[in-house]
């Protein structure tokens, strides 16, 4: 008998607010997070702008020895992962912990890292590489000391499909407590990559805008568009059995109805540009959730200011909803928060269950120019107050990864 899957904890980190609370009111005043970069010194550099965390002094969350052997992205992940667990309750007491799982993605691990320690192998030799170098760098290791640092003994995974690695991290989680494997999963992503090759890297792929205004850089659905912003955080949600949640009088803010994964297989950047594959996610996710397009009230697009992506998910979601397309309210936050990348779908789905949970429609900020390509309600500018039974997420990586996930009102 398959079981229901609940949201029952929050957790965020991001460039408009360091806790779910902040994030929210962020997205719901049209906030924009992206500034010039404080990283590192961009004199050489085409890109400019990036969604930083703001105001981040890791000794203000751990000691001076978890600062020196955690890399920032699993940083992140522990803030997000704890405010999560304090928000739902969770503990030893009311939670069997060989039971509770963590499946919290990156896209790309701990970069900061790997460009120190390579340094240190250029300018003093081999012998001078931290011996926490490969501890702290690889992509697991969010997962891992989250399972440490919270007690989880279940499942401690990650899944690593760049840009899409938040969504499938918690639709992988919906499918495993709905089949019985565990009763609890933190999931969702995190990153940290704001960094010297980071950016380079994104840069010289013709990936990120070279726009100095941070409100025409991070654009979606703009005809203007030209690229998208690098951002950083992470977002956690705790995934709970239905009845599990129910037992210990738990909070409950959603329900996890519906998933959908698929591949373009098509290009290793580039999206299919008819949207076939990403379409085929929305439709595996309605199927899944047994509902019909019509059901849907609000799409959180990829969106990632992209002219492929933006034109691709526009025509995938016409193709997926077909008639429905025309009424269903579609908007991408990136424009708040900037691409963050593999913790993209984790902040995302913290939005969606915000949405749903305030009935609110977020907007699309900083849209000026009407593109005729991208011609769904895209929600402009001003967010709106709307009751919202089903919200869908989406996420695109490259290499053709896609995946969906839908969420419901909770009634009972």
């Amino acid at each position: 008998m398959e079981k229901r899957v609940v949201i029952t904890g929050l957790g965020a980190i991001t460039p408009i607010g360091n806790n779910v609370n902040d994030f929210w009111n962020g997205i719901k005043s049209g906030k924009c997070g992206i500034q010039e970069i404080t990283e590192f010194d961009t004199t050489n550099y085409k890109v400019k702008l990036a969604g930083e965390v703001k105001d981040y002094n890791p000794e203000e969350y751990f000691d001076k020895r978890s600062c020196k052997r955690l890399d920032k992205f699993a940083q992140f992940a522990i803030i997000a992962t704890k405010e999560a667990m304090k928000d739902s309750q969770i503990n030893p007491e009311n939670t069997d912990m060989t039971r509770v799982g963590v499946i919290i993605s990156s896209g790309i691990g701990g970069l900061s890292t790997i460009e120190k320690e390579n340094k240190n192998i250029i300018e003093k030799g081999p012998d001078r590489v931290s011996p926490m170098y490969i501890p702290m760098c690889i992509s697991n290791m969010a997962a891992g000391n989250v399972a440490i640092e919270i007690g989880a003994k279940g499942e401690s995974i990650s899944i690593v499909t760049a840009c899409a690695s938040g969504t499938h991290s918690i639709g992988e989680a919906y499918r495993m407590i709905k089949h019985g494997y565990e009763d609890i999963i933190f999931a969702g992503g995190t990153e940290a990559s704001i960094t010297p090759s980071g950016i380079a890297g994104f840069t010289n792929i013709k990936a990120l805008t070279q726009e100095i205004n941070p409100n025409r850089a991070s654009i979606p659905f703009d005809k203007e568009r030209n690229g998208f912003v690098m951002g950083e955080g992470a977002g956690i949600l705790v995934l709970e059995e239905l009845e599990h949640a129910k037992s210990r009088n738990a909070k409950i803010y959603a329900e996890v109805v519906g998933y959908g994964a698929t591949s373009d297989a098509y290009h290793i950047t580039s999206p299919s540009p008819d949207g076939e594959g990403a379409a085929r996610a929305m439709i595996r996710a309605i199927e899944d959730a047994k509902i019909s397009p019509e059901d849907i009230t609000y799409i959180n697009a990829h969106g990632t200011s992209t002219h492929l992506n933006d034109a691709g998910e526009t025509l995938a979601i016409k193709m997926a909803l077909g008639e429905a397309s025309k009424k269903v309210m579609v908007s991408s936050t990136k424009g708040n928060t900037g691409h963050l990348l593999g913790a993209a779908g984790g902040i995302e789905a913290v939005i969606c269950t915000k949405a749903i949970e305030d009935d609110f429609i977020p907007p699309t900020i900083n849209y000026k120019v009407a593109d005729e390509e991208c011609d769904l309600d895209i929600v402009p500018n001003e967010g709106r107050k709307k009751e919202i039974n089903y919200a869908m997420s989406n996420s695109l990586g490259f290499g053709g990864h896609n995946s969906s996930i839908i969420l419901k009102k909770y009634k009972g």
